[in-house]
């Protein structure tokens, strides 16, 4: 997942108040502070009145949002999972995950996917379809997650970023579904692709 730019974001001044609305609540943005400002995302500290008429100071990390790629080999009877090996100074571990990456401003999110498939495996894919859309961690991260279903993949050579070491490989589902639920994957979005790709293809059978 490489570190793109942080989506431009206009918050309310200090002192100001202003109104976030949507079909079920409205909250009322009291104050709203910028903490911090990365490539990535932005840290802000407000205080908001929310739909329960509570005022609170909520720190909320505000991210773009995130594409993944759930890129099969169906060519086979049972449709093999390209999935990516890499270091993640975060978890201090390396993490078997799905190929992934921030959307660029002014960039969709099907435009962000065949974008981080390429650079990050060297694939393309002539079919897509969304398979699903998510907050991954919706207590204080704004950012969503949008997972693509990629189909009939051509290989080609990766343009990784620079300071992205990625080794790739093309599992077979039963395989990452056991690595799944034996806990040997255990990237949120990873799991949440396997499992979803496992019911669709009527493989939950393995789950009992």
């Amino acid at each position: 997942m490489p570190n793109n730019k942080a989506l431009p974001r206009k918050s309310p001044r200090r002192g100001t108040s202003a109104k976030r609305s949507n079909a079920k609540s409205a909250v009322e943005v009291l104050s709203s502070k910028t903490i911090f400002r990365g490539r990535v995302f932005d840290v802000m500290s407000d205080r908001v009145k929310e739909p329960s008429g509570i005022v609170v100071q909520r720190d909320i990390v505000r991210h773009g949002g995130s594409v993944v790629v759930l890129a099969i080999d169906d060519t086979s009877p049972e449709p093999n999972v390209l999935l990516e090996r890499q270091y993640r100074y975060a978890a201090d571990k390396y993490l078997w995950e799905l190929p992934a990456g921030s959307i660029d401003h002014g960039e969709s999110p099907l435009s962000a996917a065949k974008r981080e498939l390429l650079e990050e495996t060297g694939y393309r894919a002539r079919r897509w379809s969304r398979a699903l859309h998510y907050y991954p961690s919706p207590g204080f991260v704004d950012e969503t997650m949008t997972i693509y279903l990629a189909r009939g993949l051509t290989p080609g050579p990766a343009r990784p970023e620079d300071d992205e070491f990625i080794t790739c490989t093309l599992m077979p589902l039963a395989r990452a579904l056991d690595m799944v639920l034996s806990g040997r994957i255990c990237d949120g979005k990873t799991i949440a692709g396997v499992l979803w790709l496992a019911h669709s293809l009527g493989h939950c059978a393995s789950l009992s």
